[in-house]
């Protein structure tokens, strides 16, 4: 597998003007990812950062390094993979259906992390492509927190790979457990700690160039705000949480937080949940958690 190391990372204007420039990407049919590694050597975890990541997304100090925070690390090197030559489709229009992050250790400010983004498999889907790109965070050589995130290329003919089957499918009845309030700002407050300033998420009239009658939440914020709710205020050792997105939380909108706590015999505790509209009768997003204390 080749391995690219990105020392200093590329301007984020140039990154977004590389994704609009990937439109002119006209793949064929694509039988597999080029076997890839792109690589922060040496990335310091910041308190700042790490605080204001913490503050958008509902999290207390209690909560330490959020489960999911080490994903913002990863995004620089997903957008480098994007606007490449690497990637074989155009970067806008890609869709975002699921993630899975499993810790393994906690992390905690200050700490220097080796961070890394590999190209994975490709999956049949009745509306494109789907392919998953893994991501990997490493201190002192050993792993501590991977991930992946499953995306979408809409449109692709004759798709490559196993066709796509949920694991997630819901049976279990959830109670209602929380409402929150997305605002109509929000994209752009998440957008400043996550680097994600793609335009359906900042605002009305960006959104709706691309086809969105207003702006959209970030998956991932809503996926983490959830956890924020779910997860117990004080640091955890290990946790595993996959989701998919379902809907999209069209800003600005209220939500419900819905759940059940599940016996397991290797966590101290799980979950199902999802966050669902404020009626409770349409998923947003649909999840699994499981995690030990510290």
């Amino acid at each position: 597998m080749k391995t690219i190391d990105f020392e200093t990372l590329p301007a984020t204007a140039s990154q977004y003007v590389g994704a609009l420039l990937s439109t002119r990407k006209r793949a064929g049919v694509v039988k597999a990812l080029p076997a890839i590694t792109y690589v922060r050597p040496s990335v310091v975890l910041d308190g700042a950062a790490i605080a204001a990541y913490a503050k958008v997304c509902g999290y207390q100090a209690a909560h330490g390094v959020p489960l999911l925070y080490p994903q913002m690390l990863t995004f620089p090197l997903a957008m480098a993979f994007f606007v490449s030559p690497d990637c074989p489709w155009p970067a806008l229009g890609t869709v975002h259906l699921g993630n899975r992050v499993k810790q393994h250790h906690a992390l905690a400010a200050g700490d220097d992390v080796r961070v890394e983004m590999s190209t994975g498999q490709l999956m049949a889907h009745d509306k494109g492509q789907m392919f998953d790109l893994d991501m990997k965070i490493l201190r002192d050589g050993e792993l501590v927190w991977e991930a992946t995130q499953t995306l979408l290329r809409m449109g692709v003919k004759n798709p490559t790979g196993e066709p796509f089957a949920s694991a997630l499918s819901m049976d279990t009845p959830l109670s209602h457990q929380a409402d929150f309030f997305a605002s109509s700002d929000l994209g752009r407050r998440y957008g400043k700690v996550s680097g994600d300033f793609n335009p359906i998420h900042m605002s009305a009239l960006s959104a709706k160039l691309f086809g969105f009658r207003q702006a959209i939440a970030h998956g991932m914020w809503t996926k983490a705000r959830a956890l924020a709710a779910l997860m117990p205020a004080a640091p955890v050792a290990q946790a595993e949480v996959a989701v998919e997105f379902k809907t999209p939380l069209f800003l600005p909108a209220r939500a419900s937080l819905w759940s059940t706590r599940q016996t397991t015999g290797s966590f101290d505790q799980a979950a199902l949940f999802e966050v669902r509209n404020a009626k409770g009768d349409k998923p947003h997003v649909r999840g699994h958690l499981s995690f030990h204390t510290a």
